[in-house]
């Protein structure tokens, strides 16, 4: 971990921002920048320049130009609720940080659409759609403070995405501002658009494609009615295996989220829910769609618990996702990382994927690396998908328990391309996992993605040092004439 203090800026180039966009809308005092040193993944750390807000695209594409002009490197920014480091400033640079550009500018639920500023909330829109009958599906567990346009970066996913998909299945097209100032667009509101798919390629582009300034998003119809149930486990390893056994079964569940005993007892304190405590593991399964047939979905579901070991404590029926027990069980998971400050002064979160079929090896292969390295992980996940978010748990003020928890946190990602899964499932590649791309793809492949990237980014100055190695042909960033001399 480091902290880096920056680099002296050009003059040329701040006063040129300032003129640009307003001095209100420009940070460059060392006080003020700490805030940008780093996003959710607080290990590594490094300050930016200068931190720009804009309000609009124009003024991303005047900022644009000037960091062209001047040679220096940029990066964009939302809420900075990135667990990977997709939004740290590698070698420092100019941060766009895009919260105000937060507007929702356009509904339609007759065409099912919305029109949003990529620094909107996610939870904001599922606000503004409350009453209308439609909802937009991705729901992250970071909801109430990340944004769409971050949520587009790493193709975010969230509880929900078992039956509904990820942020890719509900954008239909995109405002990117390119590395060299151009504004381009992408898809539209229909849809379907002829031509080839570039905004499913430019989602997940984990920002080193420009800066989405715009995001056009379909809306997905409420749900008639639901069945939210709570199952409780002596252990992981009848709740993991439960998994297998409902999509086996044929049961197609809306969320299927687990939570062990570290996560369970902490919510608890914070909630009061209601979760047993003594519990090894819970599950939360939810199925909606029309009632008629959920009561004998949520009987083949108790089913499955208990051919498993385990039992439903809670059934919660529910017309509406406003209803007082749906909204407290809800934020009760959506919270659990946060609640884990209860345990531990900080934590890295890991986002492994694996086969479903072997969630309970890679929970039995966790529970061995944290004994082994002596940490404490904590696990809440969204297992029907098989994605993976151990919390390992450790103090930043002791470096030695900041190389264990890497250590420890690669041999739980090694384990799981072992299983035939991959680094991440949501959280994106960042700064975190390059080292792992060379041993998920070939060197063809990454030289096809570094093509692909240089295609966009030519220069290599917007998000340097992020998603691919260095040693995979990547356009070197220049350093340190990156900055012209004041």
């Amino acid at each position: 971990m480091s902290t880096a203090s920056p680099p002296k800026l050009s003059s040329h180039l701040l006063s040129d921002l300032i003129a640009a966009v307003g001095a209100e809308k420009v940070l460059h005092h060392r006080e003020e920048l700490v805030v940008y040193e780093c996003d959710g993944f607080v290990i590594d750390k490094s300050m930016p320049d200068v931190v720009v807000f804009p309000t609009s695209t124009a003024d991303v594409v005047e900022v644009v130009k000037l960091c062209n002009k001047y040679e220096v490197q940029f990066v964009p920014r939302g809420a900075g609720t990135s667990l990977a480091g997709g939004t740290l400033a590698v070698g420092g640079g100019v941060v766009i940080c895009l919260s105000r550009m937060k507007r929702i500018l356009e509904i339609s639920t007759r065409d099912r659409y919305a029109i949003v500023e990529s620094g909107a909330v996610n939870v904001w829109l599922t606000r503004t759609l409350a009453g209308t009958g439609f909802h937009y599906a991705p729901d992250p567990s970071s909801q109430p403070a990340c944004t769409i346009g971050g949520n587009v970066a790493t193709n975010a996913g969230g509880p929900h995405t078992l039956k509904y998909g990820v942020t890719v299945n509900h954008v239909r097209g995109v405002e990117l501002v390119l590395p060299d100032g151009e504004v381009v667009e992408t898809g539209g509101v229909t849809e379907e658009n002829p031509g080839y798919d570039l905004t499913g390629l430019i989602v997940g582009h984990e920002g080193t494609f420009g800066v989405v300034t715009k995001v056009t998003v379909g809306l997905t119809r409420d749900p008639e009615a639901g069945r939210t149930l709570l199952g409780i486990f002596d252990s992981v390893e009848q709740a993991t295996e439960t998994v297998s056994g409902m999509i086996a079964a044929g049961i197609v569940p809306a969320a299927l989220e687990m939570l062990d005993t570290l996560v369970i007892q902490a919510v608890e304190q914070a909630f009061g829910f209601g979760f047993p405590t003594d519990a090894g593991a819970i599950l939360i399964i939810e199925v909606d769609g029309l009632d008629a047939g959920l009561d004998r979905q949520a009987q083949a579901i108790s089913e499955v618990v208990q051919a498993h070991g385990g039992s439903i404590q809670k059934l919660i029926s529910w017309r509406t996702r406003k209803e007082p027990d749906y909204m407290a069980i809800w934020k009760s998971r959506k919270s659990a990382f946060g609640a884990i400050g209860r345990l531990s002064p900080a934590y890295c979160t890991q986002d492994g994927v694996v086969p479903r079929t072997k969630l309970p090896h890679i929970l039995r292969h966790i529970t061995k690396v944290g004994e082994r390295y002596n940490i404490q992980i904590a696990n809440v996940f969204h297992a029907g998908d098989g994605n993976i978010h151990p919390l390992l748990l450790f103090d930043e003020r002791d470096p030695d328990q900041i190389r264990r928890v890497l250590a420890a946190g690669h041999e739980i990602l090694d384990e799981c391309i072992a299983c035939g899964g991959s680094v991440t499932g949501e959280h994106g590649i960042g700064v975190e996992k390059m080292a792992f791309m060379p041993r998920l793809f070939s060197p063809v492949d990454l030289a096809a993605m570094v093509a692909l990237r240089n295609t966009f980014n030519p220069q290599g100055l917007c998000s340097p040092d992020k998603v691919l190695p260095s040693g995979a042909g990547c356009v070197e960033r220049k350093s340190p004439g990156h900055r012209a001399p004041a």
